[in-house]
């Protein structure tokens, strides 16, 4: 109110603007001079003027008003603006693009865009918006997320159990062709069996690296592979792979929701990333509110 009156140099001209009366707009810059302690526009027969002190608290009151709208503009940019969403293959495919289409209707003023890439996006330049990560949730900048931990199990596909098994117990894995061999991941489960994991670069050097495409190799009849139940819970139901033991390891490592911290309450990043922890408890994944910086 007072910026307007000032701006204007018209009480009236300010009502008209803010949708008041002129008597409500004299009001209100008299309540402001009484609290200031001294006039702030001097009174003529046509308009006002600032006083030395009014002219200062205008000049304040413009870098405020500039401030503001500056930050409305890009809020409302923020909220056009393309969500481009960095991911890892596996959790893009089992997670991610099932059920995209929900955001999307709640938020159709968003665009997104995914990238698959193991690559590390850098945020802090805007190579993308936000980021799926796997790590200890702490990098310079960023805020994280927890979305969920590395869990693996093997699996197997009905037709390799039928060639080579019966598993009855995790041994029995031993003697059979097993997809990434040389992945640590492996030792860490028949260790957390207890058996003694066999030497690396025993059975092979084959490496797909990617749970998607050690998936699709299990259920060719390739071999036996450690993957994540809750990515792979539709073809355990369906019984496209068989999960031959109960036992579920874990490394020191968890998947997180990663953002540029300074853009935390951009309106696009603040939606998908209510959205997307909300679908990871649905899924039964163990979200944790974890903020991590420099």
């Amino acid at each position: 109110m007072f910026e307007a009156a000032a701006r204007h140099g018209s009480f009236t001209r300010a009502a008209a603007e803010l949708g008041m009366t002129q008597a409500a707009v004299s009001y209100q810059v008299k309540v402001l001079e009484d609290r200031v302690g001294m006039p702030l526009f001097r009174r003529r027969a046509r308009g006002v003027c600032l006083t030395a002190e009014g002219a200062r608290l205008a000049e304040r009151s413009g870098e405020a008003m500039e401030i503001l709208r500056q930050a409305f503009a890009e809020a409302r940019r923020d909220s056009q603006e393309t969500l481009v969403i960095s991911v890892l293959a596996t959790f893009a495919t089992h997670v991610l693009a099932p059920a995209l289409g929900r955001f999307q209707i709640e938020h159709p003023e968003i665009t997104t865009r995914v990238e698959v890439d193991h690559r590390l996006a850098d945020l802090l330049t805007g190579e993308a918006s936000v980021a799926i990560r796997a790590g200890q949730g702490k990098w310079p900048g960023l805020m994280a997320d927890h979305l969920m931990r590395s869990r693996f199990t093997p699996m197997v596909s009905p037709e390799f159990e039928r060639r080579h098994g019966p598993f009855r117990k995790p041994q029995d894995l031993l003697k059979v062709p097993r997809l990434d061999a040389d992945d640590p991941c492996w030792a860490l489960w028949f260790e957390a069996a207890g058996v003694p994991p066999p030497p690396v670069g025993a059975r092979g050097s084959s490496w797909l690296g990617a749970q998607i495409l050690d998936a699709q190799a299990a259920l060719a009849g390739h071999g036996a592979c450690l993957l994540t139940p809750l990515y792979f819970r539709s073809a355990l139901e369906r019984g496209d792979l068989i999960q031959p033991f109960d036992l579920v390891a874990e490394e020191d490592l968890s998947l997180w929701l990663v953002y540029p911290e300074r853009r935390r309450n951009a309106p696009a990043v603040r939606a998908f990333r209510a959205w997307l922890l909300a679908e990871m408890r649905a899924l039964g994944g163990d979200v944790v509110r974890q903020a991590a910086g420099a």
